[in-house]
């Protein structure tokens, strides 16, 4: 559901929350917006509204792209900002989740899965060092 503002419409957070989600994990598995599309018998132009929250993605339709992606419907809900026991930490896990869910955001991590450790410690001080922090 849009949040009416005047002149612009903002996805509600729950919904960015489990688009991004849903993103995220198409993209963890190599799949196009096509792809997922074609699977829940729709055009990527709707899985595109569904993964930026501007359309709301009902239970049904939350279940078979679940089935779709290989997770169960739970998968996207974890991290969800404002749930019941939010703290700081699942906050900054929301900002992570959201990270992961952008093509860069993926490739990094799976680079950074693939070095050794010595290597894995460079780059963090590298990212460090360009993020301005000591």
């Amino acid at each position: 559901m849009l949040v009416k503002t005047p002149g612009k419409k903002i996805p509600n957070p729950m919904d960015k929350h489990v688009g991004g989600r849903v993103r995220m994990r198409r993209m963890m598995l190599t799949k196009s917006q096509g792809w997922l599309g074609d699977q829940l018998g729709l055009t990527f132009q709707q899985v595109q509204k569904y993964e930026k929250g501007t359309n709301r993605i009902g239970a049904g339709r939350l279940q078979q792209i679940a089935n779709a992606l290989q997770v169960t419907p739970d998968f996207f809900f974890d991290g969800m900002p404002g749930a019941r026991g939010t703290s700081q930490g699942d906050v900054r896990t929301a900002f992570i989740n959201e990270e992961l869910a952008t093509r860069d955001g993926l490739a990094l991590i799976t680079a950074f899965h693939e070095l050794k450790p010595k290597h894995r410690a460079m780059v963090v001080d590298l990212a460090k060092n360009l993020a301005g922090e000591k």
